[in-house]
C-alpha cells in the first residue's frame, strides 16, 4: 500500500544520532547513511511516481533540551508537510547520569509537548510521526546500567505514545518493533550495542517508517 505522502511535498526528520547517521560529513551529505537515507530509497523503488522532498535534521547526542534550542531553525523554518521526531534516549541517559530531575520523565514529555505544541500553532496542517525511543538488551543484573535503562525506558516510550493520541499523530512503536526481532535473533543482527543500529537494523527503521505512513 502507497504512503499518504504526496508528490510535491516535504517530510523532515529531526532527532539525535540515530537519525543524523553522518548526514552533516560531505560524503554522506544531506540524507545520512541510516534510516532516512534508506526511507528515501525505499520511496522511490516504491513509489516512483511522487517526488518527495526529504529533509534531515537529525544531530547526535541531541535531547529534547537541544531539539528545543533548535526547532524554529530545523524545523518549523522549513515548513514541512511531514515532521518525523526519534528523541529519548539521551534524554534517558541524562536522567540516569545526573540523578536528579534532570530530563525526568515528566520534565521530557513536558517539553516534547512545548515542541509539538509550537507546530501546531505555526503550522496547523503539518502532520506528525512520533517514532519512540528504543534500548536492546536483555540484561537482568539489577546492579547493571542496561537494566537501570530499560526499567526505565517504558515511561520514555509511554509519553510518545501519550503525545501521538493528544495530538493525532501517526506513531512507531520501534522499541516493541525491535523487540520482536530479539525474540528471533542475537541482538547483534540488528545492533551491535543497545542504542546504535547497523544497517540492518536502521532498514528495519525505514521499513517501520514507511509502513506506518501506509496505514499497514
Amino acid at each position: 500500500m502507497p504512503t499518504q505522502l504526496r508528490d510535491g511535498q516535504t517530510l523532515l526528520f529531526i532527532g539525535d544520532s540515530i537519525t543524523d547517521c553522518g548526514r552533516r560529513e560531505p560524503v554522506h551529505a544531506p540524507l545520512g547513511i541510516g534510516y532516512v537515507r534508506l526511507f528515501h530509497d525505499l520511496l522511490i523503488a516504491r513509489e516512483p511516481e511522487k517526488s518527495v522532498r526529504i529533509l534531515n535534521r537529525g544531530i547526535g547526542g541531541n535531547t529534547v533540551f537541544d531539539l528545543r534550542s533548535r526547532w524554529t531553525d530545523d524545523a518549523l523554518a522549513h515548513r514541512p508537510d511531514w515532521l518525523s521526531i526519534k528523541i529519548g534516549i539521551n534524554d534517558l541517559n541524562q536522567h540516569l547520569n545526573r540523578g536528579d530531575d534532570w530530563l525526568s520523565p515528566k520534565t521530557y514529555e513536558a517539553t516534547y509537548r512545548e515542541l509539538l505544541v509550537r507546530t501546531r500553532d505555526a503550522l496547523p496542517e503539518t502532520r506528525l510521526l512520533l517514532i519512540s525511543p528504543f534500548y536492546l538488551s536483555r540484561d537482568t543484573a539489577s546492579d547493571s546500567y542496561r537494566s537501570r535503562v530499560a526499567a526505565l525506558l517504558p515511561k520514555f516510550i509511554a509519553s510518545v505514545a501519550a503525545l501521538a493520541d493528544e495530538f493525532g499523530a501517526l506513531y512507531v512503536p520501534l522499541n516493541d518493533i525491535f523487540s520482536s526481532h530479539l525474540d528471533r535473533r542475537h541482538a547483534d543482527v540488528v545492533c551491535p550495542e543497545p542504542v546504535h543500529p547497523n544497517l540492518t537494523g536502521h532498514l528495519i527503521i525505514a521499513d517501520a517508517v514507511y509502513q506506518t505512513l501506509s496505514g499497514d
